[in-house]
């Protein structure tokens, strides 16, 4: 690891202030950023440590959602009471991603700020447009078990490694954050990129650019929800596709649907037309894979991942099934019913 500067500040002003030179990066939990520095991915001259500025609290909205702070750890949102009951779907993508430790450890801010676990991006010895911009990209003639179908570019083939997140997509959640311009309200449909030619650049956060907070809506989709998450192991395993499901049915039709995919992109993946398919239609089989079939147009494989499209439409249509007949995915008992 690299030496750096290192401060602690008690208030958000400060931390701003001690942020605006370059080569800064924030550190809360450090799950991902401590791993990084310590492979020499990422090479931070200063580190500002804001686990005591007043970011930690989950509070009610005046419309009727909830403020999540950016440093309110992914075990306590998850278990959260407001959660469970009105926003389950976001509690349920939490318990299906990492371990119980580090739940315990990863922040609500830093988990969206998590960088890719595509191999070649840490392996300092290939060529990586993500870690050195201009070099190349070795995953796409190496092994691609694991990377994109959706939005990748000749840059980059890599996926966004967050459960999170696809649950926030699904929620239509907004990211509010402070910084040199002030502040602002992302929605989350904006704050990834996809790679583009500049797949190093993984948000549209601006330099010195802190979050403070997560909004969610009061629309929370309690009764008819599911995320399901595919992986190779049933434990601590990242998705090779994952499916967040949210519908709101009147008699067993669909009034309104939520798909959004996680493992796939290099963001989590929506797609509003297939969507609008699903609205007006009774809740079954054949609406939810002409949906389906909708989300995952223009998807292309790289060989060794190219069954992850027909996982993909199985998957969004078994989601789909377990969201309308409200019997989701347990987060506990990962086994597929």
């Amino acid at each position: 690891m690299r030496p750096f500067s290192y401060q602690r500040p008690t208030g958000i002003a400060e931390a701003l202030r001690d942020a605006s030179g370059g080569g800064v990066r924030f550190l809360a939990g450090g799950t991902n950023l401590v791993d990084l520095m310590r492979a020499d991915i990422e090479r931070p001259t200063a580190v500002i440590d804001i686990n005591r500025l007043p970011l930690g609290e989950i509070e009610e909205t005046a419309s009727g959602g909830l403020r999540i702070g950016a440093l309110v750890p992914n075990s306590d949102l998850a278990y959260d009471s407001r959660v469970e009951v009105r926003f389950p779907l976001l509690s349920s993508a939490l318990l299906a991603g990492a371990s119980a430790q580090l739940r315990n450890a990863a922040t609500t801010g830093g988990n969206l700020l998590q960088r890719t676990r595509c191999y070649y991006f840490y392996d300092l010895a290939t060529p990586c447009n993500k870690r050195d911009p201009g070099s190349g990209c070795a995953a796409k003639s190496g092994l691609t078990r694991i990377h994109a179908i959706l939005g990748a570019s000749p840059h980059c083939i890599a996926v966004h490694p967050s459960d999170m997140a696809v649950a926030l997509a699904a929620l239509e959640a907004e990211v509010l954050t402070t910084g040199p311009s002030g502040d602002r309200r992302i929605g989350i449909a904006d704050f990834h990129r996809l790679p583009g030619d500049t797949p190093q650049v993984d948000t549209n956060l601006e330099p010195g650019e802190l979050i403070t907070a997560i909004e969610l809506p009061a629309e929370g989709f309690a009764d008819h929800y599911s995320y399901l998450k595919l992986r190779d192991r049933l434990s601590y395993a990242f998705a090779l596709v994952s499916v967040a499901a949210a519908l709101r049915l009147e008699d067993d039709v669909v009034a309104e649907a939520r798909i959004a995919l996680g493992g796939v992109a290099h963001k989590p993946w929506r797609n509003p037309e297939a969507e609008r398919l699903l609205v007006g239609r009774p809740a079954g089989r054949d609406g939810f894979d002409a949906a389906a079939r909708v989300l995952l147009e223009g998807s292309e494989g790289q060989g060794a991942n190219d069954f992850k499209i027909p996982l993909a439409r199985r998957a969004i249509v078994r989601a789909l099934e377990q969201a309308a007949a409200a019997t989701p995915q347990s987060p506990t008992d990962k086994r597929i019913r």
